[in-house]
Order: C-alpha cells, then structure tokens, then sequence
C-alpha cells in the first residue's frame, strides 16, 4: 500500500496560499512565513514530486461564456462491462465537463453545461441517450452552486 507523504504546517500554509491563489510569488510567501524564498520553492516541487500538487488552472466564469445550465445526470448502463466504452463516448461530447463512477442508483454520475434548455434537451435526446450503452438517465438541474471549495490541506 502506498504511504500518504507527511506535510507539516509549513507545506499546508504554502498550499493554503497557493489554493487562494496560484499566482502569489515565492518570495511574498516566504516573508509571510518567515523563511527563504528558496524553502518555499523546495517545499512546492516536493508536493509536485509527492503528486500532491498536480499542476495550475484557471477558473473560468461559465455564466459570462454563455453557459446559463448546469446539470448533472445520473446514467445506468446496460451491463458493467459497457463503463469504459460508455466513458469513452462521454468524454468527446463537449458538454461532459465531469463523470464519476459511482456506487448507488447510478453507474456513472456526469456533470453537463449548457447553453440553454434546447441546447440541453438536444443534449440529453440526440447525444447523451443516443449511446448504445446507456440505458437510462436522470437529470438533475442545478439552481445554483453556493459552496464550491478545495479540501483544506
């Protein structure tokens, strides 16, 4: 079994920081916590190394893209041995911006985003049930995302 790496209050307040924002430079952290800009830069490759730290991303506003639905769907597939070729066909529709495989109710549980109700329905109708593997769905319409957060290192 792999062992989880060990970080101490000094690499979660680095990652704290850098969750808030990606961007603060090496050298303002290191002021902030009373060390070398050189200890800062170290402790980040090690949780690069450590696979802690998978890399950067921007976080876009889907609402000013146009993007006014989000939903998520639950989908059954016809038999267990349908997941992979089933995720495969998920993950070129463009509208896919999530999947999980899940226990439950449900095989595999997508996350969508849409322009519009049509654009959903098309969607859902022309797309997402056209996949000879599933079998049936459940959409589940977002109203609003008010938590959205990180794990707290």
């Amino acid at each position: 079994m792999n062992e989880l790496p060990k970080l101490d209050d000094l690499d979660r307040r680095i990652l704290s920081t850098l969750l808030d924002d990606a961007r603060v430079p090496y050298a303002e952290m290191a002021k902030r916590f009373n060390v070398s800009p050189a200890t800062v830069h170290v402790r980040v490759e090690k949780m690069k190394a450590a696979g802690i730290i998978e890399g950067t991303e921007i976080l876009v506003n889907t609402k000013k893209l146009g993007y006014d639905v989000c939903c998520f769907i639950g989908i059954n597939l016809k038999a267990a041995r349908d997941y992979h070729s089933a995720l495969d066909k998920l993950n070129q529709l463009e509208e896919v911006v999530e999947a999980y495989y899940t226990t439950g109710a449900y095989n595999i549980f997508v996350k969508l985003m849409c322009r519009s109700i049509e654009e959903l329905q098309f969607v859902l109708i022309d797309k997402l049930q056209a996949i000879d593997e599933v079998q049936s769905t459940e959409t589940l319409i977002s109203l609003q995302n008010p938590i959205n957060r990180n794990v707290i290192p």
